[in-house]
């Protein structure tokens, strides 16, 4: 048979008539591959069903021009020679020339707007939460304790941790949690409210001490070697699978007790994102008789802090730190269901919180909507009260809930008897030169005999331009505690704490968590940066100063500063060009806002400190 050996035929598009046998096996695959994607294609237009989309302007161009080419040259009957040829004349087309097929275009796509239902949108996929946070495996260690062991753990101040009943975590609550935990200010801004939180708070929640020595994870390594043998600790860290080990073990001394503590930091309290504990925790147990003397509270609460910044700014995959703080925090600190009499609160509140009550909690969660649709009721319960605040309280938490009352505290309630004094008519604003300090000169201390002006040194103004308050340097921490709670940001001596500086933002208010003691991070501007200054507020006459550190990181730079505090009886508005730290424009991120991390030192505790 004699095949057709006209040159027009594309070969794309008709086969030969006689194949050989290797022709007819690769034609019988092609026409197998062919049919199969026919299939899939049919498969897939049935499965989505209605009217197909529109076509765009150059669809509608090139089946025109196909179609006159086509008829203009019989002697090419390929299809891929008139689409080229389409493609070469679409391209040469001015605008003009193309809005007729544009126009149609739009015609026909308003058309199948308007006739095709609206398409539902698709659920929006949760996020994953990945956490090493696994209160579930330490129950089930926990399980197979002896009494003996039960008793080393409670001298050691962990005993609380034996009444731990909740066991897996609500991943979709921790999200919500996660979203809505400011790390800068400590706190979670839920139901309309920010609810600060404090060491006292994972005292209540928890039951780990919130008083004692810093808990220091550094030191030489020569120190911790054999602990590091002892343990098999490896670069990645120390395996989670030989602790158990370690605690299926009988006795209950001290390699009990660090076993345990290593096991619990790493499931529980402080894990990280990875999946082995971390070796920096043998440095603070090397002496067993000292683990209670230290404050737990704050380093749960310190690594719970940066673990969630690192988190956010990318550094880790998983999200570390103690999330079943926050979960049980917030059960405790939000009410649903009414505003009906609560019972009185259980310390520590972990061992309340059941696997049945946490399904019943959820349940009524999702049956208001979701979360944060209670109420906050963290004050009556004697949570998201900072240290200087309970001060002004008396020193008492109330454990014994009562319904209606407001989430701020009263002002009276909180300060008592104390004679706090207003500016008035009988008050002058003055400036100290140089620094641009505002504050008041009573006319009361007029001096008969020449009429001059004496300053109180004893007085202090409150450090925000919109509050009037002045009075003396005693009052002024509980009066800002109590007025301005949500504004200043809570720090703890000898921790780092990153701040956010905006555009317009001049200066930020400290208050330390131990004394509440106020701190001014200030921020000028100079040709070449921004200046950065802290200072402390209170007497003039006062010779204390605090060491404070400075850091802002840019990429893989890193900028490292530090100087001492100066005292000032109120908030500058100027910093003294004479002393103050300059950071660079270039650390400033996209939004123009000045992201630092400030450590200020204790002057108790800077021995063995660098200045």
């Amino acid at each position: 048979m004699a095949a057709d050996s006209s040159p027009d035929f594309d070969r794309t598009d008709i086969s030969p008539l006689v194949n050989s046998d290797d022709d007819s096996m690769a034609s019988k695959r092609k026409e197998a591959t062919s049919n199969e994607f026919d299939g899939s294609r049919r498969k897939k237009k049935k499965k989505q069903g209605g009217t197909p989309r529109p076509s765009c302007s150059w669809v509608h161009f090139s089946r025109e021009f196909i179609k006159e080419y086509s008829a203009s040259h019989p002697e090419s009957s390929g299809l891929k020679v008139a689409t080229k040829a389409a493609s070469d004349a679409w391209k040469v087309m001015t605008v003009q020339e193309k809005e007729k097929y544009t126009k149609r275009a739009r015609e026909v796509w308003d058309d199948y707007l308007s006739s095709t239902p609206a398409r539902e949108p698709k659920p929006r996929k949760q996020p994953n939460l990945v956490t090493r946070c696994s209160p579930g495996r330490l129950v089930n260690v926990m399980k197979r304790f002896t009494p003996d062991q039960n008793e080393a753990i409670r001298t050691i101040g962990f005993g609380s941790l034996l009444d731990l009943k909740c066991r897996t975590l609500r991943r979709s609550l921790c999200l919500w949690l996660l979203e809505r935990f400011n790390t800068i200010r400590r706190s979670l801004e839920i139901c309309g409210k920010r609810i600060p939180l404090s060491p006292r708070d994972v005292e209540l929640v928890m039951g780990l001490p919130a008083s004692g020595k810093d808990v220091v994870n550094s030191g030489p390594d020569d120190l911790v070697a054999d602990l590091r043998l002892k343990y098999n600790a490896s670069n990645r860290g120390i395996s989670v699978r030989f602790l158990e080990e370690k605690l299926g073990e009988s006795g209950a001394g001290d390699d009990f007790k660090r076993a345990f503590l290593l096991y619990v930091l790493g499931t529980l309290l402080c894990p990280t994102a990875r999946l082995d504990v971390s070796p920096s925790f043998l440095h603070f147990l090397t002496d067993m008789d000292s683990v209670h003397e230290y404050n737990w509270a704050k380093f749960l609460l310190d690594k719970l802090v940066r673990e969630v910044t690192r988190f956010r700014q990318g550094k880790q995959r998983a999200v570390g730190g103690c999330l079943l703080f926050l979960q049980l925090f917030y059960y405790e600190s939000v009410a649903i269901g009414g505003t009906c009499e609560l019972g009185p609160v259980v310390v520590p509140c972990l061992s309340s919180w059941t696997e049945e009550h946490i399904s019943e909690r959820e349940k009524q969660e999702k049956e208001l909507g979701g979360y944060g649709s209670g109420e906050v009721v963290c004050i009556e319960r004697g949570l998201g009260l900072s240290s200087s605040l309970e001060k002004a309280n008396g020193g008492m938490l109330p454990l014994t809930v009562r319904a209606n009352r407001n989430f701020l505290p009263l002002h009276d309630e909180n300060l008592g008897n104390e004679d706090l004094a207003y500016k008035d008519e009988t008050t002058l604003s003055s400036k100290i030169e140089g620094y641009g300090y505002s504050n008041t000169m009573d006319y009361s201390n007029m001096n008969d005999h020449n009429d001059v002006l004496t300053y109180d040194q004893s007085q202090s103004t409150c450090p925000l331009p919109s509050c009037n308050f002045t009075g003396l340097f005693e009052h002024l921490s509980d009066h800002f505690t109590t007025e301005h709670w949500d504004t200043g940001h809570r720090f703890l001596y000898n921790c780092p704490l990153p701040v956010s500086l905006g555009m317009d933002e001049t200066f930020l208010v400290l208050q330390a968590e131990e004394d509440g003691l106020l701190f001014l991070l200030n921020k000028g501007t100079e040709n070449i940066g921004h200046t950065v200054m802290v200072t402390c507020i209170g007497p003039s006459s006062s010779n204390e100063r605090f060491l404070y550190h400075l850091v802002s990181e840019r990429g893989n730079c890193s900028l490292r500063l530090k100087s001492y505090t100066q005292t000032l009886p109120g908030r500058v508005d100027g910093i003294p060009p004479s002393d103050f730290l300059l950071v660079p424009f270039g650390y400033l991120n996209s939004c123009g806002e000045l992201n630092l991390e400030v450590c200020i030192w204790n002057s108790s505790n800077l021995v063995g400190v660098r200045p």
